[in-house]
């Protein structure tokens, strides 16, 4: 009998699960979608296609302020977070092995590991002694949290992409007579940039969308926009919602898709 490779799509009942689940993971945000089109106030009853709720979204001093104060977090901490990240992935790929490297490595992704509400919690901890003894109520703590967050997010693709990377056009520099930094500067980091550049829509994507760590580190007045729709949803649910979550699905899709443009390995 000719042998037969295994493929897991042969198994009984594969395609029917496979089915299932993409339609649990996707039929809601379907939904959602189309009923940003929804011409009447209703989430749950179509009345006509209509654009209305993206101007009236538009429109919205606050969503406007909320969005661009989102957008100017997201920014920051994702430079941050993937300046630092870079840093720290040369300095565990391109140096001798050494003790204690796993725990290094263990440490930069802990934030991974330990569920978010444990991390808003010390960071609340953390930030409001800082805000007792400086008096500082600024943007300043949302930044610094939410870059902290993210450098595991920037750190996987960078490093990922170091150890993809052949030594030999670094070890050429070097028996060139170039210096350490000439070395990183003409070959390494060209090399590097589209795992930083993948690392720095990581960490954008994942600072835009975050909810707990805001609610917690945020003062007054600081609302971000996954927080200020959480605060609208528990007033009433409008298709102002939706048509704000469809933006926000769109630039989440487009960033996404050049991360894997990025990222993918070119034959």
């Amino acid at each position: 009998m000719a042998r037969r490779d295994f493929s897991a799509s042969r198994i009984p009942g594969f395609a029917t699960v496979a089915v299932l689940v993409f339609a649990a993971l996707y039929l809601p945000i379907m939904m959602l979608v189309i009923y940003s089109f929804n011409s009447g106030d209703s989430i749950a009853i179509w009345e006509g296609f209509s654009f209305k709720w993206y101007p009236v979204a538009w429109n919205n001093e606050q969503v406007r302020e909320v969005t661009f104060r989102s957008l100017t977090i997201a920014t920051v901490a994702s430079v941050i977070a993937t300046t630092v990240a870079t840093m720290a992935a040369l300095g565990t790929t391109r140096r001798r092995g050494t003790k204690g490297q796993t725990f290094i490595y263990v440490m930069i992704n802990q934030p991974l590991m330990v569920p978010e509400i444990v991390t808003a919690v010390a960071l609340l901890i953390f930030f409001a002694s800082i805000k007792v003894a400086t008096g500082y109520q600024g943007l300043g703590y949302l930044i610094t949290a939410h870059a902290a967050f993210c450098i595991p997010f920037a750190y996987l693709p960078i490093r990922a992409r170091l150890e993809g990377m052949d030594r030999t056009l670094e070890i050429a520099a070097a028996d060139l007579y170039a210096t350490p930094w000439q070395a990183f500067r003409h070959v390494t980091l060209p090399l590097l940039m589209p795992g930083i550049a993948a690392g720095l829509m990581l960490a954008f994507v994942t600072s835009l969308d975050d909810v707990v760590i805001t609610l917690f580190v945020k003062s007054a007045g600081q609302d971000t926009l996954p927080t200020y729709m959480l605060a609208q949803i528990r007033r009433s649910v409008s298709a102002e919602v939706n048509a704000i979550s469809t933006l926000l699905l769109l630039l989440t899709v487009i960033l996404l898709t050049a991360f894997f443009l990025l990222t993918r390995k070119r034959d």
